[in-house]
């Protein structure tokens, strides 16, 4: 999938860890920044640093939110694809922990 032009300036991936069985990267979103169209090959958990409000464009045109509450961990399975968009007015960061042993 080619990305289309970016309106929005980059969040900034900040890579932790990077070893046989994880990948550990935190993630700092100035308000609007956004990641930029990515699929995820391998399953993941997100851990939040800090509360904030993501908005995630999807495949197809919609676009859904999800509310971070700092500490609250999700996860997800490979093959998610979106781009995500710091849909608040607060900076926010979460680290996301990719398992390598759950690719996809």
């Amino acid at each position: 999938m080619s990305e289309p032009l970016r309106c929005r300036i980059p969040a900034v991936a900040t890579q932790m860890q990077d070893d046989a069985t994880v990948r550990v990267t935190r993630w700092d979103f100035q308000p609007g920044a956004e990641t930029g169209w990515h699929r995820h090959g391998l399953g993941y958990v997100v851990v939040p640093i800090t509360d904030g409000t993501l908005m995630l464009e999807l495949p197809g045109g919609g676009t859904a939110e999800a509310k971070l509450t700092a500490g609250v961990s999700y996860n997800r399975g490979p093959g998610v694809e979106h781009n995500v968009v710091n849909g608040g007015t607060a900076p926010l960061s979460f680290v996301e922990v990719e398992l390598k042993s759950q690719p996809g």
